[in-house]
């Protein structure tokens, strides 16, 4: 598949973006994300490795673009961590009073 990224085309064939990102170690993710394999990269990382560009010479906007045409599964943002359920007021007093002993 034909697609511009940062001005400069390239033909881009979702084999050979599998390929290139193997052996490769995902890093953290902070914002929009492309799942290669079993792997979540950043699209930036990936956006870098492909077309060998730095990756402020474009946006992840771009190479999303391309990589969802590719069949690539994206996501925008980081992923948002399960919120931590706190204990009620009548809990937290029943904890601080201790449990009745068992007879």
């Amino acid at each position: 598949m034909r697609c511009v990224i940062a001005r400069f085309p390239f033909d881009l064939v979702k084999s050979e973006v599998q390929l290139a990102m193997k052996g490769i170690k995902p890093e953290p993710i902070t914002g929009e994300s492309v799942v290669i394999g079993r792997r979540t990269y950043p699209v930036k990382q990936v956006g870098e490795v492909i077309t060998r560009q730095d990756r402020r010479d474009f946006s992840s906007s771009e190479v999303t673009r391309a990589l969802t045409r590719l069949g690539f599964t994206c996501r925008s943002g980081a992923p948002v961590p399960a919120p931590v359920e706190e204990p009620s007021p009548l809990e937290t007093a029943s904890a601080m009073l201790g449990t009745p002993a068992q007879s």
